[in-house]
């Protein structure tokens, strides 16, 4: 099968867009990602766009890739419409590999665009009300609910202002992951203040502003453990990614000191497990497959970018992808591994909880952020000597754990 290579890469900053539609974000991302790679439109085989919540927002719930990228002059070839919750972007970014490794095309395109800002907030939170089974939304809520059962909220750690259900869902995985293996709310605070600091380097950031642990614990509460901090905000945005095979590198000029090879990218859905069966959750699984691709070991990996829609999910994450033993999330930031300089550095470009989560582009804005370091192009943020470079991302929720969940591995 081919080898495959990031020829180029291209992002819009993230953050509120009112003045911008999704075809202007959608073409901001593919112009700076065509140009990155020196493609031109006409170069491209197959482009598979992402997108969650168009369909909610506007009514557009079909057509949206072609309709997108015909406005920008992108036409005549296939186009395929990926909709796979928050895992969406990675898994067009898996299909457009997929398309080259089977010898179907050299070189094609993934981009993933959301507008999730709205006027009407409560338009804007139920966009995520159908990340589960909505005929059994009440059930699934008090399941959820129940994993934290037996670790009580202090008075005073819960907002009275309107957020997303999932915010509860979120702190019942926290308080599920305290009583196994005894974390801590500070814990989780310093994984939070890591990425406000690492964002303060990213020029396309949604948030910029550095926090301390003590900063975080004392912010406004969501639902304990979670603070405001701790949280991915409400985005709009957009990322694209040329790929490309060696004929395709070559016939676009592509210097290979520059192309990222794909070294493996692995889609994975849940499993009707037990809370307490952590090994068996479908990310420790999609890991075990994705490092056998690539053959590497995550001790050989240089830098990673998770999950995170709260900080509590690059706490589960790490642990999923072999940075350190289960349980074990919580003291790895707290010593300061995971920070830029650490032992493995975690979401340099500030992860979900800064940078920002426009729900069809964050698999694709984690491919932009590794393929700047891989490259060493990151600037103040970039993690020295990176070569072996890990993405994870999951969406939507089934049973105990996400429904899906996509894990990437690049290389130089």
């Amino acid at each position: 099968m081919n080898t495959v290579y990031v020829a180029g890469v291209g992002m819009t900053p993230f953050g509120r867009h009112l003045d911008r539609s999704l075809k202007d974000l959608t073409r901001a991302a593919v112009d700076c990602a065509l140009a990155d790679a020196g493609c031109p439109p006409t170069a491209l085989q197959a482009a598979y766009f992402s997108n969650a919540t168009q369909g909610h927002f506007e009514g557009q719930n079909y057509i949206r890739g072609e309709i997108a990228l015909r406005a920008m002059g992108i036409g005549g070839i296939p186009v395929v419409n990926v909709e796979n919750a928050c895992a969406s972007a990675s898994t067009a970014f898996n299909l457009a590999a997929l398309f080259l490794k089977a010898g179907e095309g050299d070189v094609a395109l993934a981009v993933g665009v959301d507008k999730m800002f709205s006027p009407d907030k409560a338009k804007m939170l139920s966009a995520f009300d159908s990340g589960w089974d909505v005929s059994t939304a009440e059930r699934n809520k008090a399941a959820l609910l129940e994993l934290g059962r037996g670790v009580e909220p202090p008075p005073g750690s819960v907002s009275d202002k309107p957020y997303s259900v999932f915010m509860d869902i979120y702190a019942a995985f926290c308080r599920l992951h305290m009583k196994a293996f005894g974390t801590t709310q500070r814990q989780i605070a310093a994984v939070a203040a890591k990425n406000h600091v690492h964002s303060v380097h990213n020029p396309l950031s949604q948030y910029r502003e550095p926090y301390s642990i003590g900063q975080v614990l004392a912010a406004p509460p969501i639902t304990y453990p979670l603070t405001l901090p701790m949280c991915s905000p409400i985005s709009d945005g957009a990322a694209a990614a040329v790929l490309c095979t060696q004929d395709g590198l070559r016939r676009l000029g592509v210097s290979r000191r520059r192309a990222v090879r794909v070294l493996a990218s692995v889609v994975q859905t849940g499993s009707d497990r037990r809370a307490d069966e952590f090994d068996r959750h479908l990310t420790v699984l999609a890991a075990k497959r994705a490092y056998e691709r690539a053959g590497v070991g995550p001790r050989e990996v240089s830098v990673a970018e998770v999950h995170d829609a709260t900080a509590m999910g690059e706490i589960i994450q790490t642990e999923n992808l072999g940075f350190c033993a289960l349980g074990e999330g919580g003291p790895l930031a707290e010593r300061g591994d995971t920070t830029i300089g650490g032992r493995i550095p975690v979401n340099p470009s500030g992860g979900l909880e800064s940078k920002g989560h426009p729900v069809g582009a964050t698999g694709l804005a984690q491919v932009h952020e590794l393929v700047t370091q891989l490259r060493g192009e990151a600037g103040a943020r970039q993690v020295a000597g990176a070569r072996i470079a890990v993405a994870e991302n999951g969406g939507g929720l089934i049973g105990v754990e996400e429904a899906v969940a996509c894990v990437t591995i690049l290389g130089r």
